[in-house]
Parts: structure tokens; sequence; C-alpha cells
């Protein structure tokens, strides 16, 4: 039986909202009734808007606070973007539901000028350094800037920074319904979404078994096991922080295949590589991918990466 009453804690941008309001209005029509409460939590991601994520924790940022009220008592759940979520756990409490992906490419936005049109030298925004390390790969000549905010102070950037493109997760456009700002989309094999691009994950406490018997219903066995998969890669890479590491899985029937990919900052040394095998092994697969991109280059890559950022 479900809970009379459930607490979400969420971030307060217009995104994490808006997800926060997609599970409680779910939770709603399944359970008639129910009392489902949003509190928001202002993390450390949402206060440091002029750093690179990469110089101040990565992932982590973004789920800490809310991680905190939980373990209090504070709130039942949150509701993640799956791109958000760190591959460890405090003790005591866990992932219990990946939801149905949505589009998972990257967003090109500009004046109506496609990747392919621009300029020698072009300014493009961004937040990653996995876009950036892709994008460079493919265009040496273009300049990156980092950007950060919600995504509708990015969408400004473009104009405001003078920049000739800003590049977003599809997926937030279109669950704000920005979908008709993106110039185009930028295909999964050119530019590989980040890990978990476009799914929702709902974390609760491990002891709260009528929370996660009531949640169960929004699991997506697809998306979590493609996730899961990416999860893993990303955990066997140490990936904790923000590093230029791709993965995207995407499953037919029972058959999982999941693309890697490990990168210089600037592009310039590349590892990537695929596999495909049964959804059940999904976090076997991988840990098997992490390890062929690390013996292929990667390691040494990702070796750089991180000493360059503790030089900074």
């Amino acid at each position: 039986m479900a809970p009379k009453r459930l607490r979400i804690g969420t971030r307060a941008s217009q995104l994490a909202l808006w997800q926060a309001n997609w599970i409680k209005s779910e939770l709603e029509r399944v359970y008639p009734g129910i009392e489902v409460e949003l509190l928001k939590i202002k993390t450390m991601g949402d206060k440091i808007l002029d750093v690179p994520l990469a110089q101040v924790g990565g992932k982590g940022l973004f789920v800490k606070e809310i991680e905190e009220a939980m373990l209090r008592g504070e709130i039942d759940l949150a509701v993640h973007s799956m791109k958000d979520v760190p591959t460890e756990f405090p003790e005591g409490l866990g992932l219990v539901v990946t939801t149905k992906r949505e589009d998972p490419r990257d967003a090109f936005i500009s004046d109506k000028v496609k990747f392919s049109e621009l300029r020698q030298g072009a300014r493009i925004g961004t937040s990653a350094l996995r876009r950036q390390a892709q994008l460079l790969k493919a265009r040496p000549d273009l300049e990156m800037v980092i950007i950060r905010g919600n995504v509708e102070t990015r969408i400004r950037k473009l104009k405001e920074d003078n920049l000739d493109a800003v590049i977003l997760a599809a997926a937030g456009l279109n669950r704000l319904g920005f979908a008709d700002v993106a110039t185009e989309l930028l295909d999964v094999n050119f530019s590989i979404p980040a890990i978990g691009q476009g799914a929702l994950g709902l974390e609760c406490r491990l002891d709260d078994a009528a929370t996660i018997e009531a949640l169960s219903f929004l699991n997506h066995a697809d998306t979590a096991a493609a996730v899961a998969a990416e999860r893993a890669l990303l955990k066997r890479c140490e990936g904790g922080c923000q590093v230029p590491i791709a993965a995207h899985g995407t499953v037919s029937g029972d058959t999982l295949s999941l693309v890697g990919f490990i990168a210089s900052v600037d592009g310039k040394q590349t590892v990537r590589d695929s596999i495909s095998g049964s959804t059940a092994d999904a976090v076997k697969m991988g840990i098997e991918l992490a390890d062929k991109l690390l013996a292929a280059g990667g390691k040494a890559i990702l070796e750089d990466v991180y000493q360059r950022e503790i030089a900074h």
C-alpha cells in the first residue's frame, strides 16, 4: 500500500522543478488521494555559477545537500537528472527507479547555422568537457566557452556572450517546451551523450520499503539496463568529477548495445569502442567496455586530465 504522504526533495531550477512536478503528477495519477509535497533545496552547484564544474567537484555538487536532507528524514525521495548522479551513494541511500529516457541527443542552438556550416574559429558555449572534446575532435579550430546556469540562461548567452552556438541536452529543452529553439540535434554517433542523459533517477532510503514499492511503476526496464551499463563504465573509469567520458546504451529486445568514449579535453587524444550483449549483463558489460577503453589509451588520457585539474 502506498504511503499517504511523500516529500520530494528537488533543486529549485526550472528544469528540476518540472521533473519533480512530473513525478508528483504521476504519483497522484496512480495513487488518488496521496499527498505529495515538493521541498526546494539549494545545492552547491546552484550557488557556484562562475566556475567550471570540473574545478569545483563535478557531479556531487547537485545532489549532496538533497541526500543530507534525506538522511535526516526531511524528505522521502529525490528526483535527479541521471547525468548529475554520482556513481557512489551515501550509506543507506540508493537509486531505486530509472524513468523512461527522453531524447538523449545534444541540441545545437545557433542563429540558423548548422554545425557543419560554422565559420572558422566559431565560439561555442557548453558546460560539458565531454561535448567540448567531441566537438574539438571534429573541428579543432573552434573556441570553447564554458557557460553555466539554467536552460533559459544558457540559451540567452548565445546573444549576450556573442556566441556562434550553444549546446544543451535536448531532453531539457523538450521538457521545458523549448524544443523549437534547437537548430539541429546532433547524432549520438557524432556527439555521444553524457552518462544517463535524458533519464531521471529516483533516490530514496533503502530501508523505506513502502516508498520503494510505491515508486516501482515509474521504472523503465530498458532505460534502467542501458543507464546501469553507462554508469558501470563511468564508475570503472573513476569518472567521479566532470571528465571527458561519454557512453550511450540502447536496447533492442534483450540485447544491449553500448558505445563508450574517453578523450583529452582538447579532443586531440580519443579512444572509442563498443560492445553488445544481454541486458541481464548490463553492469558487467559497462565494466568490460571501460577496461577495453582504459587499456587502449584511456587510462593515460584520464590521468593527464586529472593532473591538469589538480594543477588548476
